[in-house]
């Protein structure tokens, strides 16, 4: 039996907390501190209905639970195989912490007290977890163990599920028989993996011709996959082709769409929501309010809807482009102003959408990017019966100071659903808005 490693020490941030308030179960058989300040940042932020709100206030009541009669100085047991939590409270600036960082800051606090716990745990590592990279290079400097909290985050975002495989050589005769057999064609025949998991879709070639096709996990048969104009918006190139495919189709009740800035993300799940109005209940159409340069929201003009209007102009943008593929009095066109009359398709922040009943909803999240992994969950835990599910974002253009392109909640989705039957993910690479917008994107 080999002999259990020493136990390490985790400090937690406050930002960790605010990303997943259950963090501390987290962390093994390690002991896990929470400094005094932290607690202190929580109570700016119990009140308000944003997820990092719902967060702080679901902490101060999990550690009131864990705590009950006991001193919060005292180590609280965290549960069986688990290590043990306790507060620290504030302590004086070492001369190190002191001669670097003078200005007396909830961070500065935060390394005064991790300098602290180091300097008395000799013989146990000693590791600040913060999702904040500057705070990370500040405890670095002062030769401070200091980490990401990785508990979601995907391991290699190099390895991050695409969705689409091209394969160069493929016989002439299964491309024909991709065209000629619309019910599908053995997966086994193009040598595939016969326990492949998941929808995946594969570009086949040969010399001049090709064949894009669908792998229904289920039936494990490729089908060919046909471009199709969809409520006006004709695809431009086989990613956008995929992605109306999953878009569309009723068995698929989970997509993630992935792809940077004009390739069509948005429009494309819009354009497929509208063209199955019949199916749905409700059209939502949603995004986060990540307010530019940390400012709130309070220092914009108007009512709290003409506040938001700045956040939620990109997706006006996308619905009229759809409305101009038509004329004015034609069905489609007027059907679009009457769904947004009736309430049947709505523009809101994510934030309006708690609360609500999420049956026979088409649901598109957009900028799903600047979303943890819990709010994810949250959001697709209140699926209903008949609701299909759209996220959409670029994970490489992320608002959010305390995510990156591997602790995205569009990331972990991808990750962690692609082998399910219900999900299905497409990443879109080629920019279809303009040619200047696709060189501004490769260049700039």
């Amino acid at each position: 039996m080999s002999k259990k490693h020493n136990k390490k020490i985790f400090i937690i941030d406050t930002n960790v907390l605010l990303h997943d308030y259950k963090c501390i179960y987290n962390f093994e058989e390690n002991d896990v501190i929470i400094p005094i300040v932290v607690l202190e940042e929580l109570d700016r932020f119990k009140k308000g209905n944003d997820q990092i709100n719902f967060h702080a206030r679901e902490f101060t009541r999990e550690l009131d639970k864990l705590s009950g009669d006991m001193l919060l100085t005292a180590n609280i047991p965290l549960g069986e195989n688990l290590g043990n939590l306790h507060i620290e409270t504030g302590k004086e600036f070492s001369e190190k912490v002191s001669q670097s960082f003078p200005d007396i800051t909830p961070d500065h606090r935060i390394l005064a007290i991790t300098d602290y716990v180091c300097s008395t745990n000799k013989n146990k590592t000693v590791v600040l977890i913060t999702k904040d990279i500057n705070l990370r290079m500040k405890a670095k400097s002062l030769g401070i163990m200091a980490q990401d909290y990785r508990t979601d985050k995907v391991a290699n975002i190099d390895d991050l599920y695409r969705g689409i495989t091209t394969i160069e050589g493929i016989d002439q005769l299964l491309i024909n028989k991709l065209y000629d057999n619309p019910g599908g064609v053995s997966a086994s025949e193009f040598t595939l993996d016969q326990e492949e998991k998941g929808h995946k879709f594969y570009i086949m070639k040969n010399n001049g011709s090709s064949a894009l096709a669908h792998y229904n996990p289920a039936s494990k048969l490729l089908n060919r996959v046909v471009k199709q104009t969809t409520y006006g918006i004709d695809p431009r190139n086989a990613e956008q082709t995929f992605a109306f495919d999953v878009l569309t189709n009723p068995e698929i009740q989970l997509v993630s769409l992935t792809g940077k800035a004009g390739t069509g993300k948005t429009l494309l799940a819009l354009a497929a929501a509208l063209a199955q109005h019949k199916r749905y209940k409700q059209i939502f159409l949603a995004r986060p309010i990540v307010p530019l340069a940390n400012r709130d929201l309070g220092f914009l003009p108007g009512d709290i809807r003409e506040k938001m209007d700045p956040y939620m102009q990109p997706l006006y943008d996308n619905l009229t482009v759809i409305k101009h593929k038509f004329s004015h009095q034609s069905p489609d066109f007027l059907r679009i102003n009457d769904m947004m009359k009736e309430e049947k398709l709505v523009i809101t922040p994510l934030a309006y959408i708690r609360g609500r009943s999420l049956s026979s909803i088409f649901f598109i999240v957009d900028e799903a990017q600047n979303l943890t992994p819990h709010e994810i969950k949250t959001i697709i835990t209140r699926a209903g019966e008949g609701t299909k599910m759209v996220f959409t974002g670029d994970i490489e253009q992320i608002d959010s100071p305390y995510l990156d392109t591997g602790s995205n909640g569009l990331s972990y989705l991808s990750d962690k659903m692609k082998d399910q039957e219900i999900f299905a993910h497409v990443n879109l690479v080629k920019g279809e808005r303009s040619y200047l917008a696709e060189l501004a994107s490769k260049l700039l």
